[in-house]
């Protein structure tokens, strides 16, 4: 039984609660509100099984429903369990720590929930565990070549009968940085007349400019123009960018055009994927185009400017240059002798 069927017959009243305030509410994304029900489901049923001597690896825990869990089973829940919660999620099931922050802050927020919104709770028992400890990786991004190269593989496939429209994506990836989900749910009615701009809807459900250079204008133009010889079959009229039925293109079609195009410009080797291009449009506009951090924050859309900093930590040539004006940077060992036997000369 997959995870949606068992949320369609098997749901917790308080979770419930807890999803449609941070959907309703605050706003959050239904595909955030989503991944907040799987977690809080497994988390619950974890619990449950615990309590029962039901193994978390038998197939029985599947099957543990958690339609009891109401305001009495969340007052019973202990810092102690939550943790060994997270001791099973390693060991067990082999998350990342990545998957068990993100596991440990949906329950933080539910239970947080419960203690200032609900006031069911006098004491939070999830508010004093520290959340795993990320490995601090700096983001994978193309170089200006090797971008080149990946636009340049899509205009060189003469048998494809939807490089405009190819083009047009990666070229909004790799100049705007936008996420995948945002480059998919734009509308025609998002777009400037004058193709300067487009509105996209990012995360939280934020609405953001994004402004278009002249690469963006000249392959949106392109493609806008093929997109017009085909529209009686287009379903879904507003969409932006379509699929060959005539339906809005979807998140797998794009990665998949994505990994094509990388596997023909030769870079497959280096694992990238569709949101490594909008760390390539980050990197470039803050290497090579010396945006200003604050700057870069908005164009991305985050949230914190501390998402943004980490494209100020990658190792570039600025770095290299910097570490080269350091007035010691030409006292190597042979120049040293020579300065002293120079010296010793002129003593003499």
């Amino acid at each position: 039984m997959s995870e949606h069927t068992k949320v369609a017959c098997d749901t917790s009243p308080a979770v419930e609660r807890f999803l449609r305030y941070k959907l309703a509410v605050q706003g959050r994304s239904a595909k955030t509100v989503e991944e907040y029900r799987i977690d809080l489901h497994l988390f619950f049923r974890y619990l449950i099984a615990a309590r029962k001597g039901i193994s978390p690896s038998l197939e029985d825990f599947d099957e543990v429903s958690i339609a009891g869990v109401d305001n009495d089973f969340v007052k019973s829940v202990t810092t102690l369990e939550i943790l060994e919660f997270l001791v099973y999620m390693a060991n067990e099931r082999h998350n990342s720590t990545a998957s068990r922050a993100r596991k440990l802050s949906a329950i933080k927020m539910f239970f947080k929930y419960m203690t200032s919104v609900e006031k069911i709770l006098e004491k939070n028992p999830a508010a004093d565990i520290e959340s795993p400890k990320r490995k601090a990786s700096l983001p994978k991004y193309l170089s200006e070549s090797e971008s080149i190269s990946l636009l340049t593989s899509v205009l060189e496939d003469s048998e494809s009968h939807t490089k405009e429209r190819d083009f047009c994506m990666i070229t909004l990836f790799l100049n705007c940085g936008m996420r995948l989900s945002e480059l998919v749910g734009i509308n025609l009615s998002d777009i400037d007349r004058e193709l300067r701009s487009l509105r996209v809807l990012g995360k939280g459900n934020k609405e953001r400019i994004v402004y278009l250079n002249d690469a963006c204008r000249s392959a949106l133009s392109a493609y806008l123009e093929c997109r017009a010889r085909g529209l009686d079959m287009v379903k879904d009229k507003n969409a932006l960018f379509l699929s060959r039925l005539g339906k809005r293109i979807s998140n797998k079609t794009v990665q998949w055009v994505v990994y094509k195009y990388l596997d023909a410009a030769g870079l497959e080797y280096k694992h990238f994927s569709v949101h490594k291009l909008r760390h390539t449009a980050a990197t470039l506009m803050y290497q090579e185009g010396g945006v200003d951090v604050l700057a870069l924050k908005e164009i991305l859309g985050h949230a914190q400017l501390g998402t943004t900093q980490i494209y100020t930590h990658i190792n570039d040539k600025r770095l290299e240059e910097a570490v080269s004006k350091n007035p010691l940077a030409h006292l190597t060992s042979g120049a040293l002798v020579g300065k002293k036997d120079g010296g010793t000369d002129e003593n003499k």
